[in-house]
């Protein structure tokens, strides 16, 4: 479904694909998706996106950027703008819980800005347990937490890597940490060190990608 201004600035595409949208005004969208979606103009019903293993996603990231775990964070604009960070920095893929966990629509999918359909989503029942999978699949996890000993440039980023990052407030838990073969901090210019997890995730993925041009 499209308004009139959409569908004339998204023609070329709509052409490419042979797609047929149906016209409706933008009172009509607002009726059908609630006056408080910003919807642009535009809504579009899709099937869910495919699910990578882990098995896959450890493959890709042992030639390819990092992978991204997520500990509980549940902040829709968070992991939307850590998707939009993979995206743009080449991680491998993102795992996290199916519970506690945002779903992967709405307000993720605008945060993202595409990055949810460009970077691999793989939501796992027991985070404990998909990390020790990792382990075996020949995967370092390194853990971001503020009392780590090293400091995240100082730690091995090269290879298959997941980074594990922990919600706001709570950080990592305990068996997460457990779970990790190092922990790392970001290292900061002042007493002020803390830093909002998406702003972590990206700081962590540009030092990874620094790595791995190094190698």
């Amino acid at each position: 479904l499209l308004t009139e201004s959409p569908e004339n600035r998204l023609s070329a595409v709509i052409a490419q694909r042979a797609a047929a949208p149906q016209k409706v005004s933008p009172r009509e969208l607002d009726r059908l998706l609630g006056s408080d979606t910003v919807h642009q103009g535009a809504f579009l019903e899709t099937e869910d996106l495919e699910e990578p293993t882990l098995e896959a996603l450890a493959e890709a990231c042992a030639t390819g950027g990092p992978l991204i775990v997520l500990d509980q964070v549940t902040d829709p604009p968070n992991v939307g703008a850590i998707l939009r960070s993979a995206a743009v920095l080449g991680a491998s893929g993102l795992v996290m819980t199916r519970r506690h966990s945002p779903p992967l629509s709405g307000a993720l999918a605008k945060a993202a800005s595409g990055g949810l359909e460009v970077v691999p989503v793989a939501l796992i029942g027991n985070l404990a347990r998909a990390l020790e999978e990792l382990g075996e699949l020949g995967v370092r996890r390194i853990g971001l937490d503020g009392e780590g000993e090293a400091t995240i440039d100082a730690v091995d980023l090269s290879g298959a890597v997941a980074l594990v990052l922990g919600a706001e407030g709570k950080g990592l838990r305990r068996l997460t940490r457990e779970s990790c073969d190092a922990l790392a901090r970001i290292p900061s210019a002042s007493a002020f060190a803390s830093l909002n997890v998406s702003n972590a995730a990206a700081v962590a993925l540009y030092a990874a990608a620094q790595a791995r041009r190094a190698t």
